[in-house]
């Protein structure tokens, strides 16, 4: 390819399981840009390779989320070392958030972070999420927040991440953006399409001033988190919605499994 993203397939030369976690995480990455998600070069997600090395699976820093294949990811450590031969780079304040999330979090085998316009305006707003929708109110019942410390180049403030985020699924990143995770690549894009989600109908409903917000009671909010539990999450992502990912995206945008 002219564009220099042409990469021999490494489907040959890895066990089955990586391969699936590839194809998997190249398939979120261009379902990312084609819903408007990514930030031009910028912004990340990974994926824990399954095994007992503790490896994971990155972008290349400088390729689109639409040209991403499953043999151009990069395998890298906790560590942020590249594993394997490569003469790609990845992103440092990328692998700082996501490291951190993957060594705390067992459950965390996908994490997905992004910069959309509506997550960056509502981690602005002093009061977070608010419980103005149903989307919303999915979205806090799981909701944590960090606040910002620059670019996320300090390896100390994995810590802080971690502790801040606790055993949540998602996190609003202050004056940053927003960031998922799940027991898979189904899971984690549904955790940030429900909380993107919630993000743009805010932001369009405080247009009329909060004074004006008709927010739902505790009770409500309680009886909506009663029914967004992890088992109807995984049902949801796994057996529903996936695999309708996937059918579009190879109607609009194939390639990712290569």
């Amino acid at each position: 390819m002219a564009d220099g993203t042409a990469k021999l397939s490494v489907k040959e030369t890895v066990s089955k399981e990586e391969w699936k976690a590839r194809v998997d995480l190249a398939a979120l990455y261009r379902l990312t840009a084609l819903h408007g998600w990514d930030d031009m070069i910028f912004t990340h997600i990974s994926m824990r390779i399954p095994g007992p090395e503790h490896h994971f699976l990155i972008n290349p820093y400088g390729w689109f989320f639409e040209e991403m294949t499953a043999s151009s990811l990069v395998k890298v450590d906790l560590e942020g070392n590249i594993v394997g031969e490569s003469n790609a780079m990845i992103n440092p304040a990328g692998f700082t958030i996501h490291s951190a999330v993957h060594m705390a979090r067992e459950d965390a085998v996908c994490v997905m972070h992004v910069h959309t316009d509506d997550g960056v305006a509502v981690s602005a707003q002093r009061h977070g999420l608010l419980p103005i929708s149903q989307t919303g109110m999915i979205a806090m019942s799981d909701v944590a927040y960090h606040e910002y410390e620059g670019v996320a180049l300090d390896h100390d403030e994995r810590a802080r991440i971690i502790a801040d985020m606790g055993d949540k699924s998602l996190l609003i990143l202050r004056n940053h953006g927003t960031l998922t995770c799940g027991a898979s690549a189904g899971q984690t894009f549904m955790r940030m399409f429900f909380l993107d989600s919630a993000c743009a109908r805010q932001v369009k409903a405080l247009s009329a001033g909060r004074e004006n917000l008709i927010e739902c009671s505790e009770e409500v909010q309680n009886v909506v988190k009663g029914q967004s539990s992890p088992e109807g999450m995984k049902v949801l992502a796994d057996m529903l919605a996936w695999p309708a990912l996937l059918r579009r995206l190879d109607r609009q945008m194939p390639g990712y499994d290569a």
